[in-house]
């Protein structure tokens, strides 16, 4: 059982990687966004509280997330949770930390996916997926077989989120490099962190990512 903290810029394959980790190990993955959406479907205190903030048009408060980041660990989770999208801040790690030893819990490893900005562009802004059924393809690495058609289902809906194009990437980055990226040297500075290659093959990640946590 081990908790971590996966770190890496918009579209380094987070998600991905928390999926894989969630079908291997039986971790629970803790998506701030996730987190949002649920507590608002379910009606909870919370989510009326959150719906409410975010009807105004405001930014979710850190105290608001730590509350739904203990309600999720107090439901427990086999192989531990996988922190995915918080802490963004270093103040973020703080209230993280403070919650992790209220509830007698360890945060065991911090997985930094290191990308290459100009490929991680190139990668993001290629990206499309099909409407009807998911699954993900990409202009030059991984294209349909029929232009325009899924290889899996045969749908012709193609989609591209709206934020997959380079201008908005950009921005995303700095502000990812801005905000997040002070995290690495303090959890460096803690004896927490380890690095793997974000670009690599989806396998080949899943891989190093196994091997930094059956070292922890």
């Amino acid at each position: 059982m081990a908790n971590i903290i996966l770190l890496g810029p918009p579209g380094a394959g987070k998600g991905t990687q928390a999926k894989r980790l969630e079908e291997a190990r039986g971790m629970v993955q803790l998506s701030t966004g996730d987190m949002l959406k649920e507590a608002i479907a379910k009606g909870t205190d919370l989510g009326r509280q959150v719906e409410g903030i975010m009807a105004r048009g405001e930014l979710v408060t850190d105290e608001i997330v730590i509350g739904l980041i203990e309600a999720k660990m107090k439901d427990g989770a086999k192989g531990g949770f996988i922190f995915d999208g918080f802490p963004r801040t270093l103040k973020q790690a703080d209230a993280l930390g403070q919650l992790m030893t209220r509830m007698g819990a360890t945060l065991d490893r911090v997985i930094e996916m290191q990308v290459d900005d100009a490929v991680l562009v190139a990668r993001v802004t290629g990206r499309f997926t099909c409407g009807t059924c998911g699954e993900v393809y990409h202009d030059t690495t991984r294209p349909t077989k029929v232009p325009g058609v899924c290889d899996v289902c045969g749908g012709t809906n193609m989609k591209r989120r709206a934020d997959d194009n380079e201008e908005t990437l950009k921005t995303r980055l700095m502000e990812y490099y801005k905000k997040t990226s002070p995290l690495i040297g303090f959890y460096y500075a803690k004896g927490q962190l380890s690095a793997v290659n974000g670009l690599a093959e989806v396998d080949s990640v899943a891989e190093a990512i196994a091997s930094v946590l059956d070292k922890a």
